[in-house]
């Protein structure tokens, strides 16, 4: 076999993990007119057909407004936008009206293509629309009359579970309708995310101009929580002169992410619509090509303080007895709380892990994972993970790694690989207890 070839093969080993978990589930994607009118969508319609063959259930919810400015100009019709909404009069909806129709049998189109020697051959994809949408007019907003501009009422989940069911792609829009047959101007993030809250969705999806989010070292964020995404969101805000400035692109998705993460969705990406393979990459690679927000758990995951010490020795107890982790006094725990993280429920400490840091060889080491016995099996050791890692990031760490006698095979599923002794910091390498005969594995941040 050629290189290429067994590349090829590795990548779709690779791969499978992240096929049989998607397989069932239920996607919302929401692509703006913009990534409708780019160069790249014509390989998003490819990837979307491959997510449709994989056996995911998929919803696309489409934007217009660029397609819908070209409309208003060449009619000469006068429109402003008020909030970042457009003020929809009877000529301005008629354009809406307009463009929306065309970009819908245009993705229709592209979704009903079959030709031999393309992705799309033997994808026989049907793609359902309809008036799924109920909206209402938003009114006088502030003091100007938005006219047809409206506000979603209601989302018809349980027709479009049936379509899901049926193994059709629903195509919605950003048209609503009332019950007394008028057409609403919807923004197209509101019907994006309600859907995704309604339909118990497992992933909202949002193609952006952007990747995601890049932190201040100039990297691209992979995964943020919720509460991190936030606080980037406020700290934008709050160094607004104008606030009619904050409706950018990228702080939208990113407001409509935590906004479906508190609504009950689990997983929100952001992925650039520029990016040929974006899709895939994000949702069948380790590394992904944008930026997961993660809902937060109403089992709150933080940093732990000395009143948690008996906690955490009433946790990590029964795992020293068994040798499972190395054994801490309570004073050594008490001079070391503050490198912890905790899960905490109902006031009581479910789960910890501790963050020890090697700055000088810009690594960080993961210690003294535990999850109480009653509420293993969940994904509490993956939030634990996944904020052990933020900590990293935020102090500036390259590298985690972790010692381990019994769970070297979870450390490998989530992104870890063995390494030798000797690529351990010095100082750890001194304390490294032969006798335990500890697995070493390591993950780059």
């Amino acid at each position: 076999m050629s290189d290429e070839s067994i590349n090829y093969v590795n990548w779709f080993r690779h791969a499978s993990p992240y096929i049989n978990a998607h397989q069932g589930k239920t996607f919302v994607l929401m692509l703006g007119g913009e990534a409708i009118a780019d160069n790249n969508f014509e390989n998003i319609v490819h990837d979307i057909a491959l997510m449709n063959s994989l056996g995911i259930r998929l919803v696309l919810v489409h934007g217009a407004r660029p397609q819908i400015e070209e409309r208003l100009t060449a009619q000469g019709v006068q429109t402003r936008l008020h909030h970042d909404l457009r003020v929809t009069d009877s000529a301005s909806l008629q354009c809406v009206i307009e463009a929306i129709g065309v970009i819908r049998s245009t993705i229709e189109a592209k979704l009903s293509m079959g030709l031999v020697n393309t992705p799309m051959h033997g994808a026989e994809m049907r793609v359902c629309s309809g008036n799924y949408i109920t909206g209402r007019p938003i009114g006088i907003y502030e003091g100007v009359d938005l006219c047809h501009t409206g506000e979603v009422r209601r989302i018809d989940h349980r027709g479009i579970r049936s379509q899901l069911d049926l193994g059709n792609i629903v195509l919605l829009s950003n048209l609503g309708y009332s019950p007394t047959g008028e057409i609403f101007n919807l923004p197209v993030e509101e019907v994006a995310s309600q859907t995704a809250i309604t339909l118990k969705a497992d992933k909202l999806i949002l193609f952006g101009g952007e990747k995601g989010i890049i932190d201040s070292r100039g990297s691209l964020r992979s995964e943020l929580l919720a509460r991190t995404a936030e606080r980037f969101l406020h700290q934008y805000h709050s160094q607004l002169d104008n606030p009619e400035t904050a409706y950018t692109e990228l702080s939208k998705l990113l407001q409509m992410a935590t906004e479906v993460c508190a609504g009950g969705v689990p997983r929100c990406h952001l992925i650039s619509y520029k990016d040929d393979g974006a899709l895939l990459a994000e949702l069948y690679t380790r590394d992904g090509a944008g930026t997961m927000i993660i809902q937060e758990s109403y089992e709150q995951v933080r940093s732990a303080n000395i009143e948690d010490v008996g906690g955490i020795i009433e946790l990590i107890k029964p795992l020293e007895e068994k040798g499972i982790l190395v054994r801490r006094s309570r004073e050594l725990l008490e001079a070391e709380v503050e490198q912890f993280f905790v899960v905490e429920r109902d006031g009581a400490i479910i789960g910890c892990a501790a963050l020890y840091q090697y700055p000088e060889e810009l690594m960080g080491e993961l210690a003294c994972v535990a999850i109480t016995k009653e509420y293993q099996g969940g994904d509490r050791a993956e939030m634990l993970l996944s904020a052990i890692e933020e900590k990293a990031r935020e102090l500036q760490l390259n590298t985690l790694f972790v010692l381990t006698t019994r769970t070297a095979h979870w450390f490998i599923e989530h992104g870890f690989a063995e390494i030798s002794l000797e690529k351990l910091p010095g100082k750890k390498q001194t304390l490294y207890n032969f006798q335990r005969n500890s697995k070493v594995f390591s993950k780059s941040l």
